[in-house]
């Protein structure tokens, strides 16, 4: 009985959200974040049954200088691949029939506590993409911060792309820049099945206790099978150690600063963004992608009020969506609420 008031809902929980006529009303979210990096994402079907397997190219041919009467020695391309696996996220909302059945608002109650799954599934996804480490947790997915652990490129390649902005403690936040495309970055979603969070109305069953009593209830599923598969990695960089608690100070991260040293690490990227080459760019990139700063509230104000300084040609207020919003050199600063302002300082 313990774990009644915990994982199923009560007399006390029915009472809080009936109004005083038996109605149900609209409910204030008081958890809900704003996390933007969810609506940028572009989806494909894995290529196998829960992963996805790419190939990318790690070596380039070399050619020989020949000499006359001397052979040219054969070379080729050297090719890894990529395996990327897909996590399953699902919650089940379990309530006695009596009490849903209550004042006979029964799909309206019902209704208010199934709302709040899709916030919460829709929290954990965007923390799962941004920090689940699948080598750690093998039922989680591959987030991008294990990928881009690190300033040291002797320990990874992938910290060629990332920007360290001093902070030392553990009140860092990061920045990140990226490109989604075909052969950039995409969500992966089980071969067969859908996108996106499910949610299936399992209708009215007979649940039984441990003690062999039963009782009806309503139950619904929540299902969400989601992955991320970074096809390169160079399409992607971290602003890492902005040490939020300086920010208004004279030892505050120059985050004009970085954000353009991140354009730069593109291979490619519009003319906008940063004069990178273009010349070997894989055909479909540029045209297929869809460009996008990823930075918490916090910082995202920040950029806000530097869009105001008339000194500042780099930052605007622009339109995105059909709504107003940040751009840096024509990119839109996108708010998501899952990164953290206490990120431990990347070395």
């Amino acid at each position: 009985m313990s774990t009644l008031g915990t994982n199923y809902l009560t007399l006390a929980d029915w009472a809080k959200r009936v109004d005083p006529d038996g109605g149900i009303p609209i409910m204030v979210d008081l958890l809900s974040q704003t996390n933007e990096i969810l609506d940028d994402m572009l989806w494909t079907e894995t290529n196998e049954t829960t992963s996805h397997k790419t190939s990318v190219l790690t070596g380039l041919p070399s050619g020989t200088w020949r000499q006359l009467y001397q052979g040219v020695s054969p070379t080729k391309s050297v090719r890894a691949n990529i395996i990327d696996t897909v996590g399953n996220l699902e919650a089940y909302s379990v309530m006695d029939k009596d009490l849903a059945d209550l004042n006979g608002n029964t799909a309206a109650f019902r209704m208010s506590e199934d709302m709040p799954f899709y916030e919460g599934l829709s929290q954990q996804m965007a923390t799962a993409l941004l920090y689940s480490n699948a080598l750690a947790t093998p039922q989680q997915i591959m987030g991008l911060s294990p990928r881009y652990p690190t300033t040291t490129v002797a320990t990874a390649q992938t910290a060629n792309n990332v920007i360290n902005m001093g902070g030392t403690g553990s009140t860092n936040t990061s920045i990140w820049v990226g490109q989604w495309g075909p052969n950039t970055s995409f969500g992966l979603f089980p071969r067969g099945k859908k996108a996106g969070l499910m949610m299936n109305d399992l209708g009215q069953y007979t649940q039984t206790n441990s003690d062999g009593s039963k009782y009806q209830v309503y139950q619904s599923h929540f299902k969400w099978e989601a992955g991320l598969c970074v096809r390169d990695w160079r399409y992607w960089v971290r602003l890492a150690n902005i040490d939020v608690s300086l920010l208004n100070g004279i030892n505050a991260a120059n985050l004009i600063n970085g954000l353009i040293r991140a354009f730069h690490r593109f291979p490619t990227a519009p003319r906008s963004v940063a004069n990178v080459q273009s010349a070997t760019r894989p055909s479909s990139v540029l045209g297929g992608t869809r460009m996008a700063i990823y930075a918490n509230r916090t910082i995202a104000t920040y950029l806000d009020l530097q869009a105001l300084n008339k000194t500042n040609v780099l930052l605007s207020i622009g339109e995105f969506d059909g709504r107003p919003v940040t751009m840096f050199r024509g990119v839109p600063i996108r708010t998501v609420d899952a990164l953290l302002n206490t990120e431990a300082a990347l070395t």
